[in-house]
């Protein structure tokens, strides 16, 4: 298994070319999905698990390891019907997500696969809301589906979604400066996305809402075909990286790259924590990066921002 993983490093080199590196793994339903290599530290045979009082159905127990404690959630019960038996004979997917070290049952690893984010599709519609896909695309003529894991953690531990005071008292003495309150929100995951519109909505701010880097780039061209000012338009853009279409990597670069857009303050909002997005930000021009989620620094970075613009009239 560590073959599959080796050299990772070097995958990075693909980030801002709009490519990505999906592991592909199988439940117990046969179904095949996928998730972001960048996103993976290692895989394990399933270890030891103790049980703990009153925790989260889909939660099967915690491992002790080198790390520290690592929880270990059943993928098949929080995304399907159904329950691991035999937990100890699966695989361990352990990832970070938003800053946490998560461990992902599942039954099998298939393959690492590369791809082009222009591969990566929406879900289908019309399969509903209580769905756990930010996308899927086809791999050997078979579906696999991109598992939204921030909405599968946000329901095993929800993130707290309230800022301190004193950062309300802030905004609001900022209330009467002439700037736009309406801020850019780009991000596949519904979860996130609607945890940002509730950050901003606490402070008054307005959010508009698109699920993909293409999506939003179409809507700031054409913004700029009508000859509007993006500044008046936008307080700034919140960007997730990982998207279908189009990642945000490179939808930060085409903005920086057009005059008419490059002016729009462009801050990276990703559950890819690390040394190495932080580097990314030089690279493609964004103007600040912030690992997923914590209301208060969000808060504080578009506080900060929201700040600078009064002052500049």
């Amino acid at each position: 298994m560590s073959q599959l993983l080796h050299n990772v490093n070097q995958r990075t080199q693909m980030a801002g070319e709009n490519r990505l590196e999906l592991l592909l793994f199988r439940l117990q339903n046969g179904q095949i999905y996928g998730i972001n290599v960048f996103k993976v530290k290692k895989i394990i045979p399933c270890p030891a698990l103790t049980q703990l009082p009153y925790h989260h159905p889909h939660v099967v127990g915690v491992a002790n390891t080198m790390d520290g404690p690592l929880p270990i959630l059943d993928m098949l019960s929080a995304i399907q019907s159904g329950k691991v038996t035999e937990p100890r004979k699966q695989q361990v997917i352990v990832c970070e997500y938003n800053r946490r070290m998560q461990g992902f049952l599942v039954q099998s690893i298939e393959n690492i696969i590369n791809l082009q984010w222009s591969d990566i599709l929406l879900p289908p519609k019309g399969i509903g809301h209580r769905h756990y896909l930010t996308s899927v695309t086809r791999y050997n003529n078979q579906l696999v589906e991109i598992v939204d894991v921030e909405k599968v953690i946000s329901e095993v531990t929800p993130s707290a979604m309230h800022m301190n005071a004193q950062l309300n008292d802030d905004f609001e003495s900022l209330k009467t400066a002439q700037v736009p309150r309406k801020l850019l929100v780009v991000d596949d995951s519904v979860v996130a996305r609607n945890q940002i519109k509730r950050c901003l909505e606490e402070v008054e701010l307005e959010s508009f809402l698109l699920k993909d880097g293409l999506q939003a780039y179409e809507h700031l061209m054409q913004l700029a075909h009508e000859g509007k000012d993006i500044n008046q338009e936008y307080l700034m853009m919140i960007s997730d990286i990982e998207m279908p279409e189009m990642d945000g990597y490179t939808l930060t670069r085409k903005v920086k790259a057009d005059p008419r857009l490059a002016p729009l303050h462009v801050l990276l909002h990703t559950s890819l924590s690390g040394v190495f997005n932080k580097s990314m930000v030089a690279r493609v021009g964004a103007d600040n990066f912030i690992a997923k989620f914590d209301a208060n620094e969000l808060a504080q970075a578009v506080l900060d921002h929201f700040r600078l613009r009064s002052t500049q009239g």
